[in-house]
């Protein structure tokens, strides 16, 4: 009994001790982040040159409660002001080749994706029904000429007796009209010869316009009908490339006193991810008419596309501009916050201290600039750095202070 309740005071003391030594460190801990402990010394947590205090790198605060704060200078550019939209590529043409006429597929001169020229021989139709045909009717041409020739000259001495008196009147017309006849005959013999050779020269399928075919839909060897609307191949042209895209009809006015005046606006296609440039070009097409159900209105852009950067049915980001604001007054980028009040600025005054000011923001220039319409005047110095840390009035210390970049001009 005696050496239970030994081992129970023994524990009892045990627990007590080691609340005791928690108790201590959590008092040295707190006396150290107090004003005056030894936290607050040259080296410290929170002393000078310290992780936290002033001069260390995470400071905040310099002496008499000034905000160390990065700043930047307003200047003035030429900015142009864009219009963003989805877009899709369309070929500036699409043609589904086929066959003019009936007939066995020959040959195929073409390989599937090859760059064709207007009037390239594509493929070849069986010929020889068509040449017997046409062969057909240049004999019947010849014979038809034949008796027109004898029947004239039959009519040349018609008349002679008829002057004679020694014909009769009715005979004479008769003959009139047998040369009328073949003349006839001869000119529908021409005809049909005509029709041949082009069922000819239709035999040999040629490339309409110039691009790109895709893949072969027949094989040498079938027989292929004028009737079919499967076609051989198909040809997109794809220099130049056009986008399509819409956008709201609220642009329309601004849209429409540049395009119906002769004019075109510059556009650029980007990918999908609106990082890659896939190439530049103009707009020059709007639609007569707007679309009720989305309240848009369609247009055109047309891009050289040398390279072959835009595909067909491909999905794009357009970027169209509309105009250019001259002389805009361009901060940068980290200067401008947004509240629920709107967006603002924090102008650092002569006197070191800032002001919050309400700005109107226009467009953005680039990833590192803005443009002010209203708010910020050239030549004012902005706190790019330390706003969260910034009242109306705060007194501010500049680390360093640099002008925006001039805004490059749209091309």
């Amino acid at each position: 009994m005696t050496t239970n309740t030994s081992r129970s005071a023994s524990a009892r003391w045990l627990k007590w001790l080691i609340i005791l030594i928690v108790v201590l460190i959590v008092a040295g801990v707190v006396w150290r982040l107090l004003p005056g402990g030894k936290g607050t010394s040259a080296g410290g947590p929170g002393g000078p040159g310290g992780p936290g205090g002033p001069g260390g790198p995470g400071m905040k605060m310099m002496g008499g409660g000034t905000t160390l704060v990065h700043g930047g200078v307003a200047t003035t550019a030429d900015v142009p002001v864009y219009l963003n939209a989805l877009g899709t590529v369309i070929p500036n043409a699409s043609v589904t080749v086929t066959s003019r006429v009936d007939g066995q597929l020959e040959k195929v001169f073409f390989t599937e994706g090859q760059k064709v020229t207007a009037g390239q021989l594509l493929a070849q139709i069986d010929p020889r029904p068509y040449q017997a045909t046409l062969n057909q009717y240049q004999g019947e041409l010849s014979e038809n000429k034949a008796l027109l020739n004898s029947a004239e000259l039959t009519l040349a001495r018609y008349r002679k007796l008829y002057a004679q008196d020694s014909l009769a009147r009715q005979d004479l017309d008769s003959q009139i009209a047998t040369v009328g006849q073949y003349r006839g005959a001869v000119a529908s013999d021409e005809a049909q010869i005509a029709s041949a050779k082009l069922d000819l020269e239709y035999a040999r399928i040629t490339a309409p316009v110039s691009g790109r075919v895709g893949l072969r839909l027949v094989d040498p060897g079938n027989m292929v009908e004028s009737s079919s609307s499967t076609g051989l191949v198909t040809i997109t042209q794809m220099q130049p490339a056009a986008v399509t895209f819409s956008v709201p009809q609220s642009n329309i006015p601004v849209l429409v006193k540049a395009l119906h005046n002769g004019k075109s606006l510059p556009a650029t296609a980007f990918d999908q991810d609106n990082s890659t440039v896939l190439g530049s070009g103009e707009v020059k097409f709007i639609s007569n008419q707007i679309d009720t159900s989305t309240g848009t209105v369609e247009l055109k852009a047309i891009f050289p596309n040398q390279d072959e950067s835009l595909y067909a049915n491909q999905f794009v980001n357009l970027r169209l501009q509309t105009s250019m604001l001259k002389g805009a007054t361009v901060i940068p980028r980290q200067a401008l916050q947004l509240s629920n009040e709107g967006y603002f600025v924090f102008i650092i005054n002569k006197d070191n201290t800032v002001t919050r000011q309400a700005v109107t923001a226009g467009p953005e220039v680039n990833d590192e600039q803005q443009a002010i319409l209203k708010g910020v005047s050239p030549g004012d110095r902005v706190v790019t750095e330390g706003i969260d840390r910034l009242t109306n009035g705060s007194k501010v210390s500049v680390v360093d202070e640099t002008q925006t970049k001039t805004a490059p001009e749209a091309k």
